[in-house]
C-alpha cells in the first residue's frame, strides 16, 4: 500500500511524544536544563555533519540570504508564533493558562521536530521509494529514529512535538503522491543541496536551545526551498 511508510512514520512520532510526555512530567527542571544542554550538543553535532556535505558552498549562502528576506517578508515566524499562542492555551499543561514562554516553548518544540524529522535524504528518498515502488522499509528505519527522538523532544520540549507528526505527514505525503512527477528533478545534487541547507537550519536550532541567542529559524525555512530551485536549475 502506496503510502503506509509515512503513515508509520507520522504514527511512531506521535506515539514517541504521548511516551515523551509523560515521561517528563516527572523530571526536575534542574535535570531537564542539564538534558536540554546535552541535546542541544547532539543537534549540533547533526547540524554540522549536514551542512559540511555541501557541494558548493555558494548555493547555501545565497539561498539562505534569500530565503530569509522571503520569510522575513512573509513573517513566518510571527504567525508561528500565533499559532503557539493557540494551541499552547489549549494544550498547556494542567489547563493553565498559556505564558508566553509556554507559547514560545511550543512553537520551538514544533519547529524544531518538524525540521529534524523533515530534512535530510531518507525522508526524501524513503518517501520516493515509497511512491514508485511501494516499498517503505527506508521510511520504517526512519520511524523508530523519529519516534526515539520523539521521546526525548517531547519530554523537553512538550506538547508542540507531537505536531511535527502534521508536517511529516503533508511533507513526505507529498512526495509520496508526486514521485513519478517530483523524482525526476530530486536528483543527487538536489538532495545534497536541501540537506546542506537543512542542517545548517538543525545547526542554528541547537544553538537556540542553549538560549545564549534567539535565531528566528521560522523565517529561514524559505531558504531549504530556494536551495532546492537553485539545485535543479543548475
Amino acid at each position: 500500500m502506496i503510502g503506509l511508510g509515512t503513515m508509520a512514520n507520522v504514527a511512531g512520532i506521535l506515539a514517541g511524544s504521548c511516551l515523551g510526555l509523560l515521561l517528563g512530567r516527572g523530571i526536575k527542571d534542574k535535570y531537564r536544563e542539564i538534558v536540554m544542554q546535552a541535546i542541544g550538543l547532539c543537534v549540533v553535532i547533526i547540524g554540522l555533519q549536514m551542512a559540511l556535505k555541501t557541494q558548493n558552498i555558494m548555493v547555501d549562502i545565497v539561498s539562505l540570504v534569500v530565503g530569509s528576506v522571503l520569510g522575513e517578508y512573509l513573517a513566518i515566524e510571527d504567525k508561528l508564533n500565533s499559532l503557539g499562542q493557540f494551541l499552547g492555551g489549549k494544550f498547556a499543561r494542567k489547563k493553565q493558562t498559556a505564558t508566553e514562554q509556554t507559547q514560545d516553548k511550543f512553537v520551538e518544540g514544533f519547529v524544531s521536530a518538524s525540521l529534524i524529522f523533515c530534512v535530510g535524504a531518507m525522508a526524501i528518498v524513503g518517501s520516493l521509494q515509497d511512491g514508485l515502488k511501494g516499498d517503505p522499509a527506508i521510511l520504517y528505519a526512519k520511524t523508530l529514529m523519529d519516534a526515539t527522538g520523539a521521546v526525548v523532544f517531547s519530554a523537553n520540549f512538550g506538547v508542540g512535538v507531537a505536531f511535527s507528526a502534521l508536517s511529516v505527514g503533508i511533507y513526505q505525503g507529498i512526495l509520496t503522491l508526486l514521485s513519478s512527477w517530483v523524482g525526476p528533478y530530486l536528483t543527487e545534487g538536489v538532495i545534497g543541496a536541501l540537506s546542506s541547507v537543512g542542517g545548517i537550519l538543525i545547526l542554528a536550532i541547537g544553538i537556540n536551545m542553549f538560549g545564549v541567542i534567539k535565531l528566528r529559524i521560522g523565517n529561514m525555512l524559505p531558504a531549504i526551498f530556494v536551495a532546492g530551485i537553485i539545485a535543479a536549475v543548475l
